[in-house]
Order: C-alpha cells, then structure tokens, then sequence
C-alpha cells in the first residue's frame, strides 16, 4: 500500500530534511536482520527531523493523513523493527545526534536518539565515567535503538539492561504531544511509570528524543580472561554454578566450539576448537580473590585451562572474537546461512538444561547450531545454518528454531531476551504472556496511539496478517 506523503512539503522543514527519492527509500526498507533474509518494505518517504519540533510536527501531520510512521536510526534491529510493514514515512533520527547536557557530578548524562553508544562512553571516559549497559553492538548502535528494544548485553549480568540505567524521557506521541517522563532524581514513585513503559515499546507508543542516562564510576580493577572445558555440558553448569555463589563478575559469556570456529575462520583468531567461557571481573578492590573463587567453582566442573589477563590489549582481542560472532557465523560456511538470530533467555537453573537442547535438536535434525551467549543472565544465542535452496532442509531449521523457542518458554523464560519481538515473533507474544496480558498491551497501545501511527506491523500477533491494531 503506498501513501500520499506531499504533505511533508508544507511543513517547516528544510529541503534536505525529507526525500522521496528512490534510493534514499531504498536505503530504509529494512535493518540488519531483514537484510540477512532479503526481505525489506521500502517506504513512501524519508524524513531526518533535526529538533523534537521537527518530530512533533511529523507525526501530527502523519496522523492527520492517515500515514505510518516507521522510527529508523542506525539499523542495527534483528527482528524487523525499523522496516515500514506498511509504507508510509521512515522517519530516520540519526541527525539528533547532539550531547544536550552533561552532569558528571550528578553521573548523568543527556542525549538525543541518534548519538551511538560507545560515543557515550568517549565523551564521559575523561572523568572516569560509563554507561553500563552497552549492547554488544554499542559502537554501531544509536541510544535511540537501544531504548526502543530495552537492550542489554555481556555486561547484564552486573550492570542490568538498559532500562535500568534510564532515568527520564522527552517523547513525542502520535499526535505530536511532547511529553517529560522521569526525573533527575536517583528514585521517584510520582504517578505511573512512563519512562519504563516508553522503554522497550519498540516505537509503538511514541518517538524518543531525548534520553537521561546514569553512568557509573570505571571499576580501578579490571581482569578479563577464558576457561577451557572439555564438554559444552561442563561449561554450561559451570557458568550456573558460579552465578548460584553469587560470584561478583561483569561479563560470563558462553561460547562453543563451532563458534570458536567461525571467529577463528572470520578473524584469523587462534581460540581452541573446545566450548569456553569467557570472563571479566571488575572490582575497586579485592578482585584476586573473586577470580580465584572462580577458578575453584570451574575446576569442580573439570576445567581444563583457565587463563586471566589484565592487560588491555589482550582483554580486546578476546573480546573482540565474542563481539563477532554473528558475523563470524554468518560468513562461515557459504553454502549456509543462519535462519533468524536466537535470543531465549531462562531462569539460570535452567541454563544448561537449555544449551543441551540446542544441541540435541541439532543433533536430531541433523542441522549445525552454533551457540553462544550471556550466560551469566541465562541468555542463549543461537543460529539454524541451514541451505537456503533446499527447502526440506529450511523446513527443518524453521522447526528448531520455534522447538527452542517453545523450551524457552516451558523453561519459564522468555522467546527474546534482548532483541524484541519486532515483526519474528509476534506468533509467540501470547504464549508467552497470555491473552489478558496482551489485550492490556493492545488497550495501552490504542489509548496512546488510535489511529496506529507509529510502527504498525510491530509486536502484536494480528499484524501478522497485514493488519493494523486499530482495525484488530
């Protein structure tokens, strides 16, 4: 369905603030994730607001018009979030890409959508400031993004995700009404929640413009290091049984050996062909004894090497294997691509019992599932390489994917721990939260946006079909 967007030349924009050109449409017919899969909607128009007046007035006249509005940033989303299911306007924020305010004082910091992650990290390190929460991706991903889909990544299980780390909000709603949530205030309870609720609606309910950040302090002492196990089965009850004592560490990443083969293949690497947990520990002080209580609680699970570094060079090589790990396995076998990226998330206890099912449906299907992950927060990465020109064995991959995601479930999880439901899974948003439960988020959803405005085709099951929530 195409959409009569002439009426962006009446507004207060300038002429390179809006297009309809077909490359630059083209450009914003999909994110990462749908690129992957060749799938992509290109829209009616581009739009680049510079100010949260720019915003307002967009989505006011969009609404009056009947048009959708599809947020975009740096297009680094894995479920379809920022492709336009219906046309419309893609309504791209990278140019709101300014520091607002900085209060090292106070470890807050103001920004707007566009700015990317890591740029956060440069302009705060000099005081010895961070942002915890960084995805994996936070050197390519815009805060905006990372709002919309209540990001996380190797530093939750610390740190948390970004929801915690988000004080206040300016958002513009469908009808162009700017609204404050939050406070500069470490803790508020005044009135609902809106911040939170704002946080991880994937641009359904309003158009983020601003964003008050809490940072923290750099740890003094920072370690990082690997641990080598014979059996994937070893190391997944390892990693549970170190969060089980409670052991104070940053980043518990799980990594086997396919995977290890991929980054060894994509980056020239030299990690062993064995399933590995990599660790960081930070600390001000005492951080020697949490590593060694560590390497205790791995060699009662038969470890076979553990290796830890302070030095940074070091730390980034290793890191940097785990950070390209999807690329790594997309580019591993070129007869195989990945199906759709895998982010259940279950209740630790139930962890290993997770990573051997993985490996079990790869096994029974006889399809190759690399798996690698957060787990030190229960959350499992995970790929179905399969053919994509032979259609028995796509069928076959599209059945484990969903079996995985249906254990997650059965395991008291959840289908995304980090990535959203986007447009992949609206299928599983009732199983995983009930009817009640999703009709409530349906009643949120209208009540801030009736007319379905912004980001239709996203989150809910019925737009499956092509529809909007307005007419479900």
């Amino acid at each position: 369905m195409t959409h009569d967007c002439s009426f962006l030349e009446e507004l207060p924009l300038a002429d390179d603030q809006f297009s309809f050109a077909e490359g630059r449409r083209e450009s914003h017919a999909a994110d990462w994730g749908a690129q992957q899969k060749g799938e992509g909607v290109v829209p009616d128009a581009v739009v680049w607001p510079a100010s949260t007046d720019d915003v307002s007035a967009v989505l006011a006249a969009a609404t009056e018009h009947d048009v959708p509005v599809t947020p975009y940033a740096a297009g680094t989303a894995l479920e379809g979030h920022a492709v336009p299911a219906h046309g419309g306007i893609s309504l791209d924020l990278t140019r709101m890409d300014a520091v607002v305010d900085y209060r090292p004082d106070d470890f807050q910091i103001d920004v707007e959508p566009g700015v990317l992650g890591a740029d956060v990290d440069d302009y705060v390190g000099g005081d010895g400031l961070f942002f915890p929460p960084l995805p994996s991706s936070g050197d390519i991903s815009t805060v905006g993004g990372m709002i919309a889909t209540d990001a996380s990544g190797m530093k939750t299980v610390r740190y948390g995700e970004v929801a915690d780390w988000v004080l206040g909000l300016e958002a513009v709603l469908a009808d162009g009404t700017v609204v404050q949530t939050g406070s500069r205030a470490k803790k508020t309870s005044s009135g609902y929640n809106l911040t939170d609720l704002v946080v991880g609606s994937e641009g359904t309910l309003a158009v983020v413009t601003e964003a008050t950040l809490e940072l923290a302090g750099r740890p003094q002492q920072i370690r990082g290091g690997r641990a080598i196990f014979d059996t994937l089965e070893d190391a997944s009850d390892a990693v549970f049984d170190a969060i089980r004592t409670d052991l104070d560490v940053a980043r518990i990443e799980l990594v086997d050996g396919l995977s290890a083969r991929a980054a060894n293949e994509y980056l020239g690497t030299d990690l062993p062909d064995a399933p590995m947990v990599f660790l960081e520990f930070h600390a001000n002080h005492g951080v020697e004894e949490e590593i060694a209580l560590c390497e205790s609680i791995f060699e009662d699970h038969g470890v076979a090497r553990f290796e830890m570094s302070g030095d940074d060079a070091e730390m980034d090589r290793l890191w940097r294997a785990r950070r390209e790990l999807a690329y790594a396995i997309q580019s591993y076998d070129p007869d195989l691509e990945p199906l759709h990226p895998g982010d259940v998330t279950v209740p630790i206890s139930e962890y290993p019992a997770m990573v051997r099912e993985a490996k079990a449906l790869a096994d029974e299907y006889d399809l190759p599932v690399p798996c690698f992950g957060h787990a030190g927060d229960g959350n499992l990465h995970y790929s179905v390489l399969v053919d994509m020109d032979d259609p028995e064995e796509v069928e076959r991959g599209e059945e484990v994917y969903s079996l995985l995601l249906e254990r997650a479930l059965e395991y008291g999880g959840t289908v995304t721990g980090e990535h959203g439901i986007g447009q992949g899974k609206r299928g599983y948003l009732e199983d995983e939260h009930g009817t009640g439960a999703v009709e409530a988020m349906r009643a949120i959803k209208r009540a801030l946006d009736p007319t379905d405005t912004l980001n239709p085709g996203k989150i809910f099951p019925e737009t499956v079909e092509g529809e909007r929530v307005r007419d479900a």
